[in-house]
């Protein structure tokens, strides 16, 4: 269908250009037998070898140009991103002089004056160098525009699984950024293959200027450079034939199923089975979720079964302190959690509870104190006669790998871009190294495990909220964490769904999993914790047990606080 319709809009373009030269040359008061003869020698200029060879010429130059272009123009866009000063003034500085001068300067400045310092190249390399290095500064600006349209928040969620900045650049962000960048990408290569004709002033032999050489001689002005219009028009018109089918490809909320990348960039077409794009997760009838979660347990290794040192807390915050600029978020916070205990934090927006969990998984760096999990610092290292004092490590997203800790966010941050069981596959294939067979047997176990066994090929954003969460615990869940982290999992639920995330909670509390909850859900506290921290302006105000806590707070700002949320 999509074919037949795209043919019959080159038919229809095709009629539009013939009727816009017809009429003219009949108001002009040439005959029907003149204008077909008119149009018989244009088609076959149009199809004359001389010009379809400078044709290709200026198709080698647009292609090798274009993708050396985009090379560099993705890197001078890290470069302007980087929290490096002097990283983003040279990308700027770069980008505002070429954007800012002409390119046949560009052009003649390479062929005429390199020479002088001995770098000569011939007509073409010149073009190409020259064109590539325009393309650059304009595909910058792009790539920057559509890596910034990429919601942070896929970021923060992929290194929590362990991904390095430049694993995320590649299978997170780029394939989520590239429908924003395809439509100027597009308009860039089309006006660089036009623009090839200014290489005609280095003594390119490219269409144009072939078109020029047979008007020299036989000064048929409209024949000659109308056929070489529509060499143009087809070319051009290919080009966005590709863009189309580009954006199509990288439209991550139609109804597709992702099934092949190029070079990591994963692409995602059409969902072979047709049905699959009626279905509604509403109808598909999820199984009763399991009542036995002892298979939790056989998600950790054996050595981390047990914590290191029995005697050690297995989460030891000490004398945490983080500033964001000059406001203090936690000061001097102290809290000790033991294996398989789970530990509640309730508190007011803004008490530093969600900064402390995100410390505790080294996604942002402490100000000061420390932090141990398992005995072990999370991508720090202890500075030798430094009386405790810790450095970041150098290789961050190794070391939280190897820490293996799994984090819930507040509005899930799953992968839109990859269906649910490609969400629980990627960090173990990317970052573990776990055989496909093997992730994607794991990653259906516990898509039935939160009851969503019939879910694993839908989209993010065909599923519900609930069922979104309960996607985000399984994907933590992939890794084997030692220790799970709830940042408020419901409070971006509807009330109906809070009870299918709480519910696969509860299970993983039943089944000892080491785990510490940020939430206002009071009676799931009360009901799971085996102690409930009450945090107010970045500090511990008050801890116990949930039946001490909840029912008889000893200070007076938790039973404000209790008050104004339970009633």
């Amino acid at each position: 269908m999509n074919g037949l319709r795209i043919k019959h809009k080159i038919a229809g373009a095709i009629g539009m250009l013939a009727m816009l030269v017809w009429h003219p040359a009949r108001a002009a008061g040439l005959a029907g037998v003149e204008v077909l003869d008119g149009f018989r020698e244009l088609a076959g200029y149009v199809g004359s070898p001389f010009l379809l060879g400078g044709a290709w010429v200026a198709v080698k130059i647009t292609l090798i140009a274009m993708s050396t272009g985009l090379v560099l123009g993705l890197g001078l866009a890290l470069m302007r991103l980087s929290r490096f000063k002097s990283l983003n003034s040279v990308a700027w500085g770069y980008i505002w002089f070429v954007r800012g001068t002409p390119q046949l300067l560009q052009l003649v400045f390479i062929f005429d004056a390199l020479p002088l310092i001995g770098l000569r190249f011939d007509e073409i390399t010149t073009a190409v160098i020259g064109f590539a290095l325009n393309e650059a500064a304009f595909s910058a600006e792009l790539f920057r525009a559509g890596i910034l349209s990429v919601n942070r928040s896929q970021s923060t969620a992929a290194a929590a699984l362990g991904m390095g900045p430049l694993l995320t650049l590649r299978r997170i962000i780029l394939p989520q950024s590239m429908r924003a960048v395809i439509p100027g990408l597009a308009n860039d290569t089309i006006g660089m293959l036009k623009l090839t004709s200014i290489a005609s002033v280095i003594f390119v032999n490219e269409l144009t200027f072939r078109s020029q050489q047979i008007v020299g001689q036989n000064f048929k002005f409209f024949t000659v450079f109308g056929a070489a219009a529509v060499i143009y028009l087809l070319l051009t018109s290919g080009i966005s034939l590709v863009q189309v089918w580009l954006e199509r490809l990288f439209d991550h909320e139609r109804e597709q199923k992702i099934t092949f990348s190029w070079f990591g960039l994963r692409a995602s077409t059409r969902d072979s089975k047709p049905e699959a794009s009626v279905v509604s997760p509403a109808t598909v009838k999820e199984p009763p979720l399991a009542n036995d979660h002892t298979w939790i347990g056989t998600l950790l290794p054996i050595g981390s079964r047990t914590p290191r040192h029995s005697d050690e807390p297995f989460v030891a915050c000490k004398n945490v302190w983080k500033s964001y600029g000059k406001r203090e978020i936690l000061r001097g916070v102290d809290l000790s959690i033991a294996h398989g205990e789970v530990v509640v934090i309730l508190g007011p927006s803004g008490s530093g509870k969600s900064t402390l969990l995100k410390l505790i998984n080294h996604l942002e760096p402490l100000d000061w104190g420390t932090i141990k999990v398992d005995s072990q610092y999370v991508g720090y290292r202890e500075i030798p006669g430094g009386g405790g004092t810790v450095r970041p490590l150098h290789n961050l997203a190794r070391a939280r790998a190897e820490a293996r800790v799994g984090m819930v966010f507040q509005h899930f941050n799953l992968f839109s871009h990859l269906s649910a069981l490609d969400n629980i596959v990627e960090a173990q294939r990317q970052v573990y190294d776990v055989p496909r067979a093997e992730a994607q047997a794991l990653g259906r176990e516990l898509l039935k495990s939160v009851g969503l066994a019939a879910h694993a090929d839908f989209l993010p954003h065909r599923l519900s909220g609930g069922q979104q969460q309960r996607v985000a615990i399984a994907r933590a869940l992939a890794i084997k964490p030692k220790l799970m982290l709830f940042d408020e999992p419901t409070s971006a639920l509807d009330p109906e769904l809070v009870g299918e995330v709480l519910g696969v909670m509860r299970g993983l509390a039943d089944a000892g999993m080491t785990m510490i909850v940020v939430t206002h859900e009071i009676r799931f506290a009360r009901d799971v914790a085996d102690r409930v921290v009450f945090m107010d302006e970045g500090e511990v105000i008050e801890q116990g047990p949930p039946e001490q806590v909840i029912d008889n707070p000893t200070h007076e700002r938790t039973r404000k606080f209790l008050n104004v949320v339970i009633n």
